[in-house]
């Protein structure tokens, strides 16, 4: 079993006690068989309970996914009753859709403020001209707001708006109406807080909740991962239903190649339970019938720039958060950044940004400067 693991490893470039700075330390021999048998999940948590080490784990994981090792294992019947599972039932439905704000997104504002930037982005930033993260950050509400083609008095639809980022920057900067929504009491409070003064309203509601009111714009910016397969046309058709009829829908979401990249049972277990990425075909099958695909931009390298950012802000915060979480946190916290991050740069998992209408925008969707500087006067209210 060591031996075949090692061969594994070496398929990646990756020793054990190797010089390189991707390479791995073991601690406990006990390491191989839980990786054998549990794959990712036993990975995870073996690194969690301190049974092996590497210098730079991003890299590790960016240079084991592009060698393809994982294909190379053997799916156990435990592993394949998972996805059977997984294809088969609704994870996601109201019940248990509130688990993720109880589990993750409730974790603290602390935590956040920590590790995001200003605004409190926790989703992907746009890099092209950006030196820092505060500045890929704007670049990318920048980025929404253009290629929804705000302008002042339109109603915007904020669907998982967190911490209030996005409202604030389309009503403070662009004169724009939001409602927007939230599973996580924290993050109501704080964007209510953020947006104060505002045209913005933040709501603690579920998706299919919403009322029957008219949007002349709806955004979902790291929101569609929370929602499911089983449930991507329910949405959709919510987000049609609430949408203006020559208004525009701007999907922004982590995204997979195959169908295989859906469900990482250690990140299910440990960061975002009941969480999916959709797939392509998945994707693109459910826009059938349904919407206009105008544009579909694909930015994934930018997700790895974000999470080292993100990363060298938690450890740098770390000694002020250790009065609330312990060091299984912090390997368990670290091993999410670091092990995203080597994924989107191995290319295994994308950054889409779609744009969608009920019926085709009149012209096309129109080519422009998206990543020219924001503006620097906001829009004045009485």
């Amino acid at each position: 079993m060591r031996e075949a693991l090692d061969q594994l490893l070496a398929m990646a470039g990756i020793r054990t006690d190797g010089p390189s700075p991707w390479d791995i330390k073991i601690h406990d021999p006990r390491f191989y068989q839980r990786v054998w048998t549990g794959r990712n999940l036993g990975m995870g948590e073996s690194y969690m309970d301190g049974w092996w080490d590497s210098p730079q784990l991003d890299e590790f994981f960016a240079r084991l996914l592009r060698a393809g090792v994982e294909r190379c294992m053997k799916v156990t019947p435990r592993l394949a009753l998972q996805e059977l599972a997984h294809r088969l039932f609704n994870f996601q439905n109201r019940r248990r859709a509130w688990d993720v704000a109880f589990r993750h997104y409730d974790l603290g504002n602390e935590l956040f403020q920590a590790m995001l930037d200003s605004r409190m982005n926790y989703s992907c930033g746009y890099w092209q001209g950006a030196r820092t993260l505060d500045e890929a950050q704007v670049n990318k509400l920048e980025l929404v707001c253009r290629k929804l083609m705000l302008k002042p008095g339109m109603r915007l639809l904020d669907i998982g708006c967190g911490w209030g980022a996005l409202a604030r920057h389309a009503a403070r900067h662009y004169g724009a109406e939001v409602v927007g929504i939230t599973l996580s009491e924290p993050q109501q409070r704080y964007a209510q807080e953020a947006c104060r003064g505002l045209p913005v309203t933040i709501r603690l509601q579920d998706y299919r909740d919403l009322p029957a009111q008219a949007f002349d714009r709806v955004a979902s910016i790291g929101m569609f991962e929370h929602v499911g397969h089983k449930n991507f046309g329910t949405f959709l058709d919510i987000v049609a239903g609430r949408l203006a009829e020559d208004g525009i829908f701007l999907l922004h979401t982590i995204g997979g190649s195959t169908l295989k990249a859906a469900v990482d049972p250690w990140i299910q277990k440990y960061i975002f339970p009941n969480g999916e990425v959709p797939s392509l075909a998945e994707v693109s099958r459910v826009l059938e019938g349904r919407f206009v695909m105008e544009d579909w931009h694909n930015f994934g390298s930018d997700y790895d720039l974000t999470l080292m950012a993100w990363h060298r802000n938690f450890t740098e915060h770390w000694p002020g958060l250790q009065a609330r979480f312990d060091q299984r946190f912090f390997r368990m916290w670290s091993y999410y950044l670091l092990s995203c991050a080597g994924a989107f740069r191995a290319r295994n998992l994308q950054l889409w940004q779609i744009v969608l209408s009920k019926h085709g925008l009149e012209g096309g969707f129109p080519v422009r400067d998206l990543g020219a500087a924001p503006r620097e006067t906001p829009v004045e209210y009485p």
